[in-house]
């Protein structure tokens, strides 16, 4: 489930530049981490083993509000939710009856996540950007973590349109899986509410890793 939070940040992180092949992808990641405050999509994800079959399909839906607030929620096949308060992160198994809490800082580290929520300088320092060939009548970006972090994926890849507009995105973890979104009904600095950000494990539910003060 933390995978495919760290997915679908990474690919937003990107995803209302207009990143071409004749755009520097340094610069537009810059313009995009100071225009974007919030924005919100629906997803689709199919993750793939080593073998390249299929191991899991699922859709959704997210939010993301700065500084360090998200909820990603997964609807189908079967119910998730993580939810980033700005110091914490949520992560609720409804069918576990479970919630898991870590630290913002903790959770996030040199991960994906570090596109979007970071601030321009950080992205900077953590990953490595470029262009890499049109594919799919796409124009595609690529992120790797730079060499030390302790990344537990390999690289990231997103597809954008003639017009800037995202399509799709890969991430390649480090034990040989594919993680593949697609997005939908994205909306760049949309005004959400305050409390998409707020969770409340509900009664009975086991707490596992901090308080739910």
């Amino acid at each position: 489930m933390k995978k495919t939070f760290l997915s679908v940040c990474a690919a937003v992180s990107l995803t209302l530049t207009s990143i071409t092949a004749y755009a520097g992808a340094q610069e537009s990641l810059k313009r995009f981490l100071a225009s974007t405050r919030s924005f919100q999509a629906e997803f689709s994800q199919t993750t793939q083993g080593p073998n390249s079959r299929t191991q899991q399909v699922s859709n959704g839906k997210m939010a993301i509000l700065k500084p360090g607030r998200f909820r990603w929620e997964v609807v189908h096949p079967y119910a998730q939710l993580i939810v980033g308060d700005g110091k914490k992160i949520w992560l609720h198994d409804p069918e576990l009856e479970q919630v898991t809490v870590k630290s913002l800082d903790q959770a996030l580290g040199a991960t994906p996540a570090a596109l979007l929520i970071g601030n321009g300088d950080d992205v900077l320092r953590q990953f490595d950007l470029s262009e890499t060939d049109r594919a799919d009548g796409l124009d595609w970006v690529e992120a790797r973590p730079k060499k030390g972090s302790d990344a537990s994926f390999e690289k990231i890849r997103l597809g954008f349109d003639p017009d800037g507009k995202l399509k799709a995105m890969e991430l390649f973890d480090s034990f040989g899986q594919t993680t593949r979104l697609q997005f939908s009904a994205l909306q760049q600095n949309p005004k959400l509410p305050p409390r998409l950000f707020i969770f409340t494990p509900p009664q009975g539910t086991d707490v596992i890793g901090g308080s739910e003060d």
